[in-house]
């Protein structure tokens, strides 16, 4: 396909095809899950299309799913969530022919397992795709790897950013939606986020499971919900910040939208990391409130790149929405789970990347370099904590940091000599 931006789940969903009969790919709605799904496919079917074309064609799909099946394999069934059904004749067929690669499953929302007869354990594997990180968008020079640090976390290294803080305020405002890469004007480009969320205020919101909500009110959620972005806000906080409405006065209406949303994959909270480092009442454990790219949180707040370069206490907390999006990219290779950790001390890390096999790293978001010290002292406290923890013998040992880095908007790459990383997004990659 001409124009083909390699992603990273390019090896990972080669992998899958190798080990499962079926692959079902989740993430936002444009993040290019079709696409790069259509460069391993041999044959093609896109449901919304058949639908458009022919209104008796779902009618049919849904009265025999397994009509849609036969293709040259890997298959790709483009939103499939439309006849759920088909999730089980996948399975069904895998079961009867018991060969990897068989299909691919995609789609822009996630449906509840009880609409499907099994689970697909064992045949039907789920990879998450994100909106494109820097270094898959060209921005990053990917000179840094996360993988390479675990790999080898002694390691002196040094590089330098080209992306300025005025390029990088554009790609937190634009987005790391593929179409907009197109875009020849920089008023196109940054529109292609404010149109993702019109249109999951007038139309997603509803029909992601067919209940008729406010637009009105899922877009003053969204923007509510951006006020809070990178911080542990309760419910009740993001209740208090919203004026009110009449499609949302109850918790349990709050939570039915913010529920639709994470169905969406707009939303995607990061969890607390809780370790046996201080008293259980001290370690704050509700999640820190995050989009899945920060383009959404910025147009649901109506800011723009020169505004965030004039409000840098924003620009910060964007920020790391972007570090996030693109963490989670990166360490998906490796199996990395992301988290954070604060307590009531006040001490807190922004990140902690959690591997499989039980290393780990912290990391810290500092937008401008003037902040690095200050990252730096967070980062040798915890781990000054977990030694202390480990001195305790009541308790088994935890595992010290495999790798602490700083992750900045500035401009060089280095390890200090306490063995913290310095390293600018601009050089960060896979």
């Amino acid at each position: 396909m001409d124009g083909y931006l390699k992603r990273v789940a390019d090896d990972e969903l080669d992998f899958l095809l190798e080990t499962f009969s079926a692959v079902q790919i989740e993430g936002p709605k444009w993040c290019g899950k079709t696409t790069t799904a259509e460069m391993k496919a041999k044959s093609v079917l896109k449901l919304q299309e058949e639908i458009n074309d022919d209104p008796g064609f779902l009618e049919m799909a849904e009265a025999r799913p397994s009509s849609l099946l036969p293709g040259e394999n890997p298959r790709l069934l483009d939103e499939w969530q439309i006849v759920p059904a088909l999730h089980d004749a996948v399975r069904t067929d895998a079961d009867r022919r018991h060969v990897p690669g068989l299909y691919i499953l995609t789609g822009s929302n996630s449906i509840s397992d009880s609409m499907m007869r099994h689970s697909g354990i064992g045949r039907i594997t789920r990879m998450k795709m994100y909106p494109m990180s820097l270094a898959e968008s060209g921005e990053s020079s990917a000179m840094i790897s996360l993988s390479g640090l675990f790999g080898n976390p002694m390691q002196e290294i040094y590089a330098e950013s080209s992306l300025s803080v005025e390029e990088l305020a554009f790609a937190i405002c634009r987005g790391g939606w593929p179409y907009s890469l197109s875009m020849k004007t920089d008023k196109s480009k940054l529109f292609i986020a404010k149109d993702y969320l019109a249109g999951i205020c007038s139309t997603e919101i509803s029909t992601v499971d067919g209940t008729r909500r406010d637009p009105a009110s899922t877009r003053l959620l969204m923007r509510s919900y951006a006020r809070h972005i990178s911080e542990p806000a309760s419910f009740a906080s993001i209740m208090a910040d919203m004026e009110s409405r009449p499609a949302i006065r109850s918790d349990k209406t709050l939570m039915e939208y913010l529920t639709a949303l994470e169905k969406l994959f707009v939303i995607e909270d990061i969890p607390a990391w809780c370790p046996a480092i201080r008293s259980k009442t001290a370690i704050r454990s509700s999640s820190k409130r995050e989009f899945t790219d920060p383009s959404i949180a910025a147009a649901a707040l109506g800011i723009s790149p020169d505004a965030l370069l004039k409000d840098m206490r924003t620009f910060g907390f964007m920020f790391e929405c972007l570090a996030a999006r693109d963490l989670r990219v990166y360490s998906s290779p490796i199996g990395g789970s992301l988290s954070y950790y604060r307590d009531r001390y006040g001490l807190e890390v922004d990140f902690t990347i959690h591997l499989e096999d039980g290393r780990f790293a912290l990391i810290e978001c500092k937008l401008g370099s003037a902040q690095v010290e200050a990252g730096a002292e967070h980062l040798l406290k915890v781990r000054e904590l977990i030694r202390k923890a480990n001195g305790n013998h009541s308790q088994a040992p935890l595992r010290e940091p495999d790798l602490m880095i700083i992750l900045t908007g500035g401009k060089y790459a280095y390890r200090r000599p306490d063995g913290i990383y310095v390293i600018p997004i601009g050089v960060l990659g896979p």
